[in-house]
């Protein structure tokens, strides 16, 4: 049986927690997870350093809590549902009744790009509901972006207070609409000119370009970061050729620390909004090769806007949250 809040319902209990110091942080989590030891239920913490350390500190017991480091568990959002998945899959197999989760989801305050986090916390509202899973989302409003907040408040269907409340979130809104909603507006404006222009390339094209594009000496991005931009942008053609309209058009921008490509075609994308955060359940979908490009790249985004549906895509090592 369930405990807690989340007692006598079923699937994913999804909450997030507004924070403006570390004595209100620890107010909302500590009891979270004393309440877990107590209950005897697994607990998984996937804190950054600094949260981490402040949590250990209160604590004086932590049988049944497994740290796990932010930057390992938060490294990309399909890899993060991929890997709860599985652990919840083991916790329900093993017989546990409920399973407790508290992490830190990467956001720009963290030095990390928001966007496809976003996405993340929407999409989790389905891809969890199969797993009786407590999660708790803290987020610090000292350090969070209003933006952040904002997306933060309609994807949660609950929300945790510092005085120890659990209540319905009046800003929630369904999975399907959030994620939609996120699609449209078009990609960021990128400095400079593309060192790549290709208009309906095959996929070999594309990954010629882009293999010539990494070679070319002018960034940093590794030989592994290089090849998975080279999957992802050949997917994202072969995508935009089998299920976009033409013309598509593969512009790729070399910076410093990083390579950016764009595959614009003249379609309207993806009608599945969780597509690329969770695999696709055949591989006769388009969900599938976008699916591992969000497992290879440092950042994805989706944009549905006038001129049609670009993927962006990017190769570079991701900012580490770990040493906030």
């Amino acid at each position: 049986m369930r405990s807690g809040a989340a007692a006598d319902t079923l699937g994913y209990f999804h909450e997030a927690a507004f924070y403006g110091s570390d004595d209100e942080f620890l107010a909302i989590v500590v009891p979270f997870l004393l309440d877990g030891i107590a209950a005897g239920e697994p607990t998984l913490v996937t804190l950054g350093e600094g949260n981490s350390r402040l949590v250990r500190s209160a604590l004086s017991r932590t049988e049944g809590i497994s740290f796990i480091p932010a930057g390992m568990q938060y490294a990309r959002p399909a890899t993060a549902i991929r890997s709860y998945q599985e652990l919840m899959a083991e916790h329900t197999k093993r017989g546990a009744a409920q399973i407790r989760i508290v992490g830190d989801v990467p956001h720009p305050g963290f030095g990390v790009a928001w966007g496809w986090w976003a996405r993340y916390e929407a999409a989790v509202n389905e891809a969890y509901n199969a797993f009786p899973v407590w999660g708790l989302c803290p987020y610090d409003v000292r350090t969070a972006p209003d933006e952040v907040l904002a997306d933060v408040a309609r994807t949660h269907p609950r929300l945790a207070t510092t005085d120890g409340r659990h209540v319905l979130n009046p800003d929630y809104r369904a999975p399907s609409e959030v994620l939609a909603d996120l699609m449209i507006g078009p990609p960021p404006a990128e400095s400079g000119r593309p060192a790549v222009e290709l208009t309906n390339p095959t996929a070999a094209a594309a990954r010629r370009a882009v293999q010539q594009a990494a070679a070319g000496g002018l960034t940093t991005v590794t030989t592994y970061d290089a090849d998975g931009l080279v999957f992802a942008v050949s997917e994202a053609v072969e995508n935009a050729a089998a299920y976009g309209e033409t013309p598509t058009r593969l512009q790729v921008w070399q910076y410093a620390d990083r390579l950016v490509a764009h595959v614009t075609d003249a379609g309207c994308g993806p009608s599945q909004p969780l597509t690329g955060l969770i695999p696709a359940v055949t591989s006769r979908t388009a969900g599938v090769g976008l699916w591992l490009a969000h497992q290879m790249c440092a950042d994805i985004s989706l944009h549905r806007h006038a001129g049609g549906f670009t993927v962006r895509l990017t190769a570079g090592a991701p900012t580490p949250i770990a040493s906030i």
